[in-house]
C-alpha cells in the first residue's frame, strides 16, 4: 500500500498537466464518502463534512481516504497543488431531508403541502418507519397527533376514510350486463380501494365488497 502511495504522488508531481484545477477539498471528501457508502445511500442524501482548523480548501486529489461508515469518521491525503501532501481528519456525516409538520396537527387533520415543512437530519438518526417523501404525505389523514418540526411516522398517519363503521352505504353491483343497487351498513372503516365488510340491508345478508367512493361500496358478486 505505501509503494502505491508513492506511485500515485509521483503522478500527481510529474505526470499531471499543470492545467488541472484544484477543488473544493469538501466535494472531493463528499465523492469519496459516497463510494464508501456506495448502496447503503438513499436517494436524496446529502454530506456534512468537518475538516480540521486552518486545512486547505482546495485540493488536486486525494491519494488516500479512510473512512468509519457508523461514525463517519474519516482520514484523507490531499494533494495540494504545490505538490504537498496534507492530512485531513473529521466527519463525512450522511443526512437526508425530511419532511416535518410546520403546525401542530390533530387526529383527523387532513395534510395539504402548505402544512409540510423539511428538516435536515443525520442519516442514522431516520428510523424505517420514517416517512422520508413528502408526496407519500399529501393527501393523508393524521391518525396520531403530529408535533410541529418533528419527523412523522408511518403509523401516525393513514388514508382518509370513506366509508365508516356503521354508516349506512349505498351497494353497487355492475358487471356491464347488469346493474343493481341496495342500501346497506358497512361493517368497517375503510379508505379508497379496501376491502370492507357490509350487510345488505333488504336481504340481511353479509358481503364484502370494495371502497369505491364516499358512502359507495361495489361488489363483484
Amino acid at each position: 500500500m505505501r509503494f502505491l502511495y508513492y506511485i500515485v504522488v509521483v503522478l500527481v508531481v510529474f505526470v499531471v498537466p499543470a492545467a488541472v484545477l484544484a477543488e473544493d477539498v469538501r466535494t472531493l471528501i463528499e465523492e469519496r464518502a459516497r463510494d464508501k457508502l456506495g448502496p447503503e445511500l438513499p436517494d436524496g442524501a446529502g454530506f456534512h463534512i468537518t475538516t480540521p482548523d486552518g486545512a486547505p480548501s482546495e485540493a488536486v486529489m486525494l491519494s488516500a481516504f479512510w473512512m468509519d461508515k457508523e461514525t463517519g469518521q474519516y482520514l484523507a491525503n490531499a494533494v495540494l497543488e504545490d505538490s504537498n501532501v496534507v492530512r485531513l481528519s473529521g466527519l463525512a456525516i450522511a443526512t437526508l431531508d425530511v419532511p416535518v409538520p410546520t403546525r401542530r396537527m390533530q387526529p383527523g387533520d387532513r395534510i395539504a403541502p402548505g402544512d409540510l415543512g423539511h428538516v435536515k437530519l443525520a442519516l442514522a438518526r431516520v428510523g424505517s418507519f420514517t416517512v422520508t417523501d413528502p408526496g407519500d404525505l399529501v393527501g393523508m389523514e393524521v391518525k396520531r397527533l403530529l408535533t410541529q418540526g418533528r419527523p412523522i411516522m408511518t403509523q401516525s398517519v393513514t388514508k382518509p376514510l370513506i366509508i365508516d363503521r356503521g354508516a349506512r352505504v349505498s351497494i353497487r353491483y355492475d358487471d356491464g350486463l347488469l346493474a343493481l343497487s341496495a342500501p346497506g351498513r358497512a361493517l368497517d372503516d375503510a379508505f379508497q380501494g379496501q376491502n370492507v365488510r357490509i350487510v345488505n340491508l333488504v336481504s340481511n345478508t353479509s358481503l364484502t365488497g370494495i371502497a369505491v367512493g364516499k358512502g359507495v361500496v361495489e361488489v363483484t358478486r
